[in-house]
């Protein structure tokens, strides 16, 4: 079987020639992961992958990252500096042998300022474009490893949730902070690899707050609680979201909201197949939202897809013209929030089909 690593950065290579683009330089990162499968953080030391239109990718590392790196990858052309030399001239080579000097270059999006320098010097002075113009749409649909990492991180946070949610009473008295940890510890279990990000624990008024985390404040019988995670299995993530009451009654106006959130989250899903567009999903949630009055609490996009990033393309936002096709992965998490009082937010992950969709997450979407 091809290494799908490899048929990545062939496909690469054939969408920077229909691009007119000369090259693509990566740096560690996401988009480094999907191309080669070595998986870093950004560091100081200059880590570059240079995918040529034509000929062998070649990657510029630190000796220290050798042998790291060619047992994680397939890569045929290596060029190693040691920390006393400079690696500039080593990279200005690269160029040179490539004939890419004065070219025109797609980099990673999230290039450090410094790299990009020089970059910009070893290539003398190219015209310098975004890769994401050629990966997001690459990395938008997922292939059957994917896809199959995907189900399983969205089983492992399904597991976690079910869990939380079975404590019930036991999580009244409890800080927000003490119930994130009990998530984490309960997707470790379900044999996640950690958290995606960091996890959302929002009680009462702080589940107003959408990318509210989670702090020292002690959760009430009768608060709604926005529960907001996911982990990673094989490198890629889940995300989902469920608004509950573990005790007591909910304040006024809870329930109403909290039904028009769900049905809002089940008319984007029902939108979703091939040939709609993300607008079309947007729309669909929102227009829910909207008549029920709650159009100005809904103050964020639908959605966003996910992978190896928690947010990446396709993004699910109002006007969105980004045409669906089978494999792609996203989020549909319409939420309506009332500050001072409480929000609501439900969210799963569901893949594009040949005939609709899937939802990857199946867990209780009630708030008992």
């Amino acid at each position: 079987m091809a290494d799908p690593h490899a048929l990545r950065r062939t496909e690469l290579q054939y969408r920077l020639r229909a691009a007119d683009a000369d090259a693509c330089v990566l740096f560690p990162g996401r988009n480094l992961q999907y191309l080669t499968g070595f998986e870093e953080t950004p560091g100081e030391r200059h880590l570059l992958l240079v995918v040529p239109a034509h000929g062998d990718p070649v990657v510029l590392l630190p000796a220290l990252y050798d042998q790291q790196l060619r047992e994680a990858t397939d890569l045929a052309e290596y060029r190693v500096w040691a920390d006393d030399e400079d690696p500039v001239p080593m990279l200005r080579g690269i160029a040179q042998d490539r004939e890419l000097s004065g070219g025109r270059l797609l980099v990673d999006d999230t290039l450090h300022a410094r790299f990009l320098l020089d970059v910009r010097e070893a290539f003398e002075d190219p015209e310098v474009g975004l890769a994401s113009g050629i990966l997001g749409p690459m990395r938008c649909r997922k292939d059957e490893a994917e896809l199959d990492a995907l189900e399983r991180s969205a089983a492992a946070a399904d597991a976690a949730m079910a869990s939380v949610r079975e404590m019930g009473e036991d999580l009244v008295g409890r800080t927000e902070r003490a119930i994130a940890r009990e998530v984490r510890d309960r997707l470790a279990e379900a044999g996640g690899e950690g958290v995606a990000f960091e996890v959302i624990a929002g009680s009462g008024p702080n589940g107003a707050k959408p990318h509210h985390t989670h702090g020292e404040r002690v959760l009430e019988a009768g608060d709604p609680l926005v529960l907001d995670f996911g982990t990673r299995v094989d490198g890629y993530v889940s995300d989902t979201t469920r608004t509950v009451v573990p005790a007591g009654e909910p304040p006024e106006g809870f329930r109403e909201v909290h039904d028009v959130v769900r049905e809002a989250q089940q008319a984007g899903v029902a939108a979703v197949e091939p040939g709609a567009t993300t607008g079309d999903v947007d729309a669909a949630a929102r227009e829910v939202v909207e008549r029920a009055g709650y159009g100005d609490r809904f103050v964020h996009r639908t959605g966003h897809g996910v992978g190896l990033d928690v947010h990446e393309e396709p993004y699910v936002v109002s006007g969105g013209d980004t045409t669906l096709e089978e494999g792609m992965v996203f989020s549909v998490e319409p939420g309506v929030y009332r500050p001072g009082e409480f929000g609501v937010r439900i969210e799963e992950l569901v893949v594009v089909t040949s005939d609709g969709c899937e939802r990857l997450n199946t867990t209780d979407r009630g708030w008992r």
